[in-house]
């Protein structure tokens, strides 16, 4: 079976003169032996591609955006078929709510059957649920930002791909036979600088698939951000939530009313803006909100899960301080 990001691949010459993310090396894999018979029309085009093929390893070099080794195939992304089989899907036990990385001693789901994160167990997100396809590092990073950053926008169909999966995991608990699948909006400004939204370029990609295109309806234009925001990096998680403080905007919300909407997202980061644009959503009257992304940043994985002498008392620390923020949005109110 060909992996889900060969499906539906188109064929065309690309050559890349752009600076590579990442110097590394991997093996080749060997090519499989054609099981078309030989003779038939189909050996005979297979034939011709796989000439057209080295001729243009030789007379229009590139190399993989990945891991620079030189790519042999014809292919409008600039990416290695061993690199895309390396991104998997995370793995492992994970918070039912958001999604984050969950420690052995946490395992235990509640009386609800759901399993839940420290943080989750002591904050009400305004969004119901929260899922991802895979890990932000590595390879699926590096993908991201080549659609992100770079402009490689039919690196848009196969991340496109790992957001229907997510959104296969969604639909089961649907209690709508169509919902709206609405993706983060950029800023106009910056919108016109990159010259499209990521988001809503993968969401697009993600509804060829038919199960996607049976149960969501795409909605780019229902929520709007109406004030530029600067950069959340750095930022604690109270600064976060001000930064994003009347940041987006529904647009109709006749269309919203009494509907389930799934928000679409490349990256999972801390949650604050995924949260903000729920709440938003669920005061325009969305009788539920869930979030599905590409990836996701398992910040505690890396934290507590690696580090070596973990206790009890981090995790409390962790969760003092989700209570006073808590706190202090209560006292605001």
């Amino acid at each position: 079976m060909a992996p889900f990001w060969a499906a539906g691949r188109e064929e065309a010459v690309f050559s890349s003169s752009e600076d590579r993310i990442r110097a590394g090396r991997v093996p080749v894999e060997v090519s499989r032996p054609s099981i078309v018979p030989r003779g038939s029309l189909s050996y005979l085009a297979g034939w011709v591609h796989r000439g057209a093929a080295s001729l243009f390893s030789v007379f229009l070099p590139s190399d993989c955006r990945l891991c620079a080794l030189p790519l042999l195939n014809i292919s409008r992304l600039p990416v290695c078929p061993e690199c895309l089989n390396r991104i998997q899907p995370i793995e492992g036990n994970v918070c039912s709510i958001c999604g984050e990385r969950v420690l052995s001693a946490y395992f235990e789901c509640d009386e609800d059957g759901l399993r839940r994160c420290p943080v989750c167990r002591r904050v009400d997100h305004p969004f119901h649920r929260a899922l991802a396809y895979g890990s932000y590092d590595g390879g699926l990073r590096e993908l991201i930002h080549l659609l992100k950053y770079n402009g490689v926008r039919p690196a848009a169909g196969v991340l496109g791909r790992m957001l229907s999966e997510t959104l296969s995991a969604v639909a089961p608990s649907l209690e709508q036979p169509v919902v709206l699948l609405v993706p983060v909006p950029l800023y106009r400004g910056k919108r016109r600088q990159r010259g499209f939204n990521q988001t809503e370029l993968i969401a697009q990609a993600a509804l060829r698939a038919p199960m996607s295109r049976e149960r969501f309806q795409l909605a780019s234009n229902i929520l709007v951000r109406v004030r530029d925001t600067r950069s959340q990096i750095g930022l604690t998680s109270h600064q976060r939530r001000e930064n994003l403080r009347g940041a987006f905007a529904v647009t109709r919300p006749q269309q919203v009313a009494g509907r389930e909407v799934v928000l679409v997202d490349d990256v999972y980061t801390t949650g604050t803006t995924a949260s903000e644009c729920a709440r938003v959503l669920r005061r325009a009257g969305a009788s539920r909100v869930w979030v599905a992304t590409v990836a996701r940043t398992l910040k505690m994985a890396s934290k507590y899960e690696e580090k070596q002498g973990f206790g009890f008392s981090e995790f409390q620390g962790l969760t003092r301080e989700v209570d006073a923020e808590r706190h202090a949005e209560t006292l605001k109110v």
